[in-house]
């Protein structure tokens, strides 16, 4: 960790061009980044990254401390059915075919108490966007289950974790303000990656072409409705799925102006494009760890006081560039359930994490899934509060 003065030092006695030693200087006295400067950082070639980083790690540790944070996590995928097709997304399945699955009451309730059971806080209810409105197999069996859409049943399931002494946090996709609002009781937060704001990727041949809900005019206003009603909220964008580094600048700025007006954004996460077989996308370039790096950089010094993650297993060995990089959370993690959007990629084990955050000087810290500085009575349903204090006690005790 390296004091303001020290990253100064270090920027200047890095081989660094003007204009970076002057971007990097007005941002470590608090100046802030303009869309110009953004720019020029996220295109920084990598002989820059030291200065960059640490002037980054100077501004996450003025105002984030030397504590990094995690979630303790269940993954609820309640149903994998949806209506995008995404060109790099494997989770999503049809009716009928061997990978489809919608999880029973019985199985939420049987996940939850075992999750609980192990120290998990979070119930991360996870699916696909709107499968009713492409699937009629599907809207018979919300029928049969007593439900007319996902979002009832999903408000179902988040019920159940409730009773078992888990605090729900739901990522179904789009959602409507009435959606939000009838969730909102029984939620300590929502969630919606922005992706980007690339119209572009909606476009033929884009990642996002057969994918309707995720026109980013639609999640841009998701966001800003949820910050209308007082929700916590996570989002993010997602690097590699054929945005370019101006696009980039435009979607974190976007989620930064939201920020600045409405103050409901808990978290960004920077998230990295992974090539899965079977997929459109299946031969595309993942992005490179210190390219990911530099956005988190460049989100850091755009948004100093946000918390930013970084998915650690689609990173598993890199701990050490992203603390540099200027994160202070790593996101949920999960003793019990795979992380079912990237099987593939196993959760790292915390001792492990928590050594390796320790080898760069920082502490390892579980957190609920709302953050605290958003568990007050503006943010969090007062039907919730007592659940999340009970919660909250339980959680520091077993510490």
């Amino acid at each position: 960790m390296q004091s303001s003065a020290e990253s100064r030092s270090t920027v200047r006695s890095t081989a660094i061009d003007p204009i970076t030693d002057a971007i990097l200087g007005r941002a470590l006295d608090g100046e802030g980044l303009n869309d110009s400067d953004a720019l020029h950082l996220m295109t920084l070639s990598r002989d820059r990254f030291p200065a960059l980083f640490a002037v980054a790690g100077a501004i996450r540790d003025r105002h984030k401390g030397t504590t990094v944070t995690y979630s303790p996590k269940a993954f609820f995928p309640v149903t994998n059915l949806c209506l995008d097709r995404c060109s790099y997304c494997t989770f999503r399945q049809d009716p009928g075919s061997p990978g489809a699955w919608t999880m029973l009451p019985e199985d939420v309730r049987s996940v939850a108490a075992r999750a609980q059971a192990v120290g998990c806080i979070e119930a991360l209810m996870c699916l696909g966007d709107k499968p009713e409105r492409a699937f009629r197999p599907y809207r018979d069996t919300l029928r049969v289950l007593g439900h007319d859409s996902t979002v009832s049943y999903v408000a179902a399931c988040c019920e159940i974790a409730l009773e078992e002494g888990m605090l729900p946090h739901t990522n179904a996709g789009l959602l409507s303000r009435e959606e939000m609002r009838d969730l909102r009781p029984l939620n300590v937060s929502l969630g919606l990656m922005l992706e980007s704001v690339s119209p572009r990727l909606r476009a033929r041949g884009g990642a996002h072409y057969n994918a309707p809900d995720k026109e980013p005019a639609l999640r841009l206003k998701m966001i800003r409705e949820a910050g209308e009603l007082r929700i916590p909220f996570t989002t993010g964008i997602l690097l590699g799925i054929g945005e370019d580094d101006a696009e980039r600048v435009a979607s974190l700025r976007a989620i930064e102006e939201l920020q600045r007006e409405l103050g409901h954004v808990q978290e960004i996460i920077v998230q990295n494009f992974r090539a899965k077989p079977a997929t459109r996308m299946a031969g595309c370039a993942e992005p490179e760890s210190y390219e990911t790096a530099r956005c988190v950089a460049v989100a850091r010094l755009m948004m100093p006081e946000m918390n930013i993650q970084v998915p650690p297993n689609l990173n598993p060995y890199d701990t050490a560039i992203f603390l540099e990089a200027g994160i202070n959370d790593w996101g949920g993690i999960s003793p019990l359930t795979l992380d079912y959007v990237n099987p593939e990629a196993p959760w790292p084990q915390i001792d492990s994490l928590a050594r390796a955050c320790a080898a760069r000087g920082y502490r390892l810290a579980p957190r609920l899934p709302v953050y605290e500085e958003y568990a007050g009575s503006e943010f969090i349903d007062a039907a919730l509060q007592p659940r999340m204090a009970a919660v909250s006690l339980a959680h520091t005790a077993a510490k």
